[in-house]
């Protein structure tokens, strides 16, 4: 059975060489499959963070990668990229993959069995590595914010407060050194014991309150890092963050910076023009 691809991304990887696998065409957009890669991929169950961007390359030559996807082959060797993938990352039966989106089609030299190199966009990289420990950051802060709306318990986020985050998001997108999230305040969610009617009489407040925290966390200048339970793309990864307030551990399949100290400031704006939808919108600022 072929091996999933080893990704070097969570050490924080940029540069790397493997051998190409697959050159698969579609639509004027080819994908390249390598044993290995530095490259992160965007994943195509839960899409928060797009995939990297950057080169492939051999001898002289080389062409634009325009983002990193997943790709997955089944043991009958049906072969799936993104959101064309029939199962969840890690289903028995495939083999799961990073492949390499192209501008356009793959050029002539670029074939099965050659030794390539992959250079990632290092710029690119670290603001969307920054967007997404914002948005972590962020949604504790916010679950530590709103405590006190909860009249039953709906179990605990990272820091062991209610977990609004896990209960209440919908959607979660991750930009260069930002994020918007979504949260239903639905008919659930007040079964579940949420005051939605408290929360949206003391909105700012409550916004107040999670950029205070916010510029607290990033005064600590915490280590934050991606330990890995081993080598390949399927392997689960978890976000670590040294906080102040204890240890943040997220299950989370993206990048992230190495420490606070890499942030001037994170701050966030809620906004329930809808009142049935909370909509959180994180921009970070990097150190100078």
């Amino acid at each position: 059975m072929p091996s999933s691809t080893l990704v070097t991304f969570a050490a924080g990887a940029l540069e790397g060489s493997g051998s190409v696998l697959h050159v698969v065409p579609g639509d004027g957009a080819s994908v390249i499959v390598v044993d290995a890669t530095p490259f992160h991929p965007v994943d195509h169950t839960w899409p928060d963070q797009p995939g990297d961007a950057g080169t492939i390359s051999s001898d002289d030559a080389s062409v634009e990668i325009t983002e990193a996807v997943m790709a997955a082959i089944s043991d009958e060797g049906e072969f799936s990229v993104g959101a064309d993938i029939p199962v969840k990352r890690g289903a028995e039966g495939w083999t799961w993959l990073v492949g390499h989106r192209l501008a356009g089609d793959a050029p002539e030299w670029l074939v099965p069995g050659l030794s390539v190199g992959l250079s990632v966009d290092a710029a690119r990289r670290a603001a969307l590595s920054r967007g997404h420990t914002a948005c972590h950051l962020a949604s504790l802060a916010l679950d530590l914010a709103l405590a006190d709306l909860w009249r039953k318990d709906p179990g605990v986020d990272a820091l062991g407060n209610p977990d609004f985050e896990g209960r209440a998001n919908q959607t979660s997108r991750i930009h260069e050194d930002g994020s918007v999230d979504e949260y239903r305040l639905g008919k659930s969610l007040r079964r579940a014991g949420f005051d939605t009617e408290t929360f949206a009489a003391t909105l700012s407040e409550r916004e107040a309150s999670v950029n205070a925290q916010l510029a607290v966390w990033v005064a600590s200048g915490a280590i934050s890092s991606i330990v890995t339970d081993g080598p390949t793309i399927v392997d689960r990864r978890t976000w670590v963050c040294e906080l102040p307030d204890g240890k943040a551990e997220i299950l989370c399949g993206g990048t992230h910076v190495s420490s606070l100290t890499e942030f001037a400031s994170i701050s966030i704006m809620l906004d329930l023009s809808d009142p049935q939808l909370l909509v959180m919108t994180t921009t970070a600022v990097p150190a100078a």
